[in-house]
């Protein structure tokens, strides 16, 4: 999965697309100007390749890639807050949140957002900060579980991140590789927990921390036999698909070159690795899949949107105006 420089695509980057081994396109907010340029790059994408999974980073609050023309979704941490005064009302409340997020991009065919984000706030870590839904294992599987339920409901995979949890480090990942020096037993009581249980729901994708857990495995998670093979597939029953996080992010950068990582994230057991921001690695990897691999994983097709649907005006006019008023609260 790669991505492109600006509002349009290049003869260069359609090029790019049409290569077998490109699986994905990721968009960002300098690909997105507003409703008819984005529609007018998505019917181009499409033309050139059908079949590409196109995802965006689209969960709320400052994470939010599109936003002219778009819902302003809050940050999960809204939902948390509600979710200690009501329980019950905030479940549902995120599920609408959930089937809105994925009603507004499934207009324009963007097949995934990568969200919910399944860790805890342990206080520590700025980068996911208001991120998460909150500090307890119990909170952020009832909350991202309804997100998901309501994405799910509106015809889009789900993806959970950052396995196997990225809150309890200070450091962030994009710029430097972070060390968690806990036990497993301290990670499986807490931050492993919304990753089973949703899991047993139906999720359908995880994306993987560039964290070291440094008593389990000396790699990140991303490039970890440990945590993808013996922890994700065999302990936790995972078959669905696995995205490695950026391997432009400083935290991937200990595995080597761009073709190296490329081949650690694969070998470790990535259905799909990501290179974004950085066209000459995107470059890169691509001629190392060429000289070295075959056809992609069978999984991935399974992350595919439905086929998008006009959605109720009344039920889009409340979600939105539920949207409105949580943004107060942010």
């Amino acid at each position: 999965m790669l991505d492109l420089e600006g509002l349009t695509v290049t003869p260069q980057e359609a090029e790019l697309l049409q290569a077998p081994e490109v699986g994905g396109l990721i968009l960002f907010s300098r690909n997105f100007e507003g409703p008819d340029q984005l529609k007018a790059l998505m019917g181009r994408v499409r033309e050139l390749r059908p079949d590409l999974l196109v995802a965006v980073d689209q969960e709320g609050g400052r994470v939010q890639r599109f936003r002219n023309g778009f819902t302003r979704l809050p940050p999960m941490s809204v939902l948390g807050r509600r979710w200690q005064q009501s329980p019950g009302a905030a479940i549902a409340q995120a599920h609408e949140i959930g089937w809105l997020l994925a009603t507004e991009l499934r207009q324009y065919d963007i097949d995934i957002s990568f969200a919910p984000v399944l860790d805890l706030d342990w206080g520590n870590s700025s980068v996911i900060g208001d991120r998460a839904f909150g500090a307890t294992a119990e909170a952020v599987t009832e909350l991202a579980g309804a997100i998901m339920s309501g994405m799910h409901e509106a015809g889009m995979a789900a993806t959970g991140k950052h396995f196997p949890g990225h809150g309890w480090v200070q450091a962030d990942s994009h710029l430097e590789l972070p060390v968690d020096e806990r036990s497993f037993n301290e990670i499986e009581q807490h931050d492993l927990r919304p990753f089973d249980a949703l899991i047993r729901r139906g999720l359908d994708g995880v994306m993987p921390a560039h964290v070291v857990y440094r008593q389990l495995c000396s790699a990140p998670a991303g490039f970890s036999t440990f945590w993808l093979q013996q922890v994700l597939r065999q302990r936790l029953h995972f078959d669905g698909v696995i995205f490695s996080d950026d391997l432009s992010m400083e935290g991937a950068s200990m595995a080597g070159s761009f073709a190296q990582r490329c081949e650690r994230a694969l070998a470790a057991g990535c259905d799909m690795i990501l290179v974004c921001n950085h066209p000459e690695g995107a470059r890169e990897v691509l001629a190392h899949l060429q000289a070295n691999h075959g056809s992609g994983s069978h999984r991935l097709a399974r992350m595919r949107a439905r086929p998008a649907r006009i959605p109720d005006a009344e039920r889009l006019s409340a979600s939105r105006a539920l949207a409105a008023e949580l943004i107060k609260e942010a």
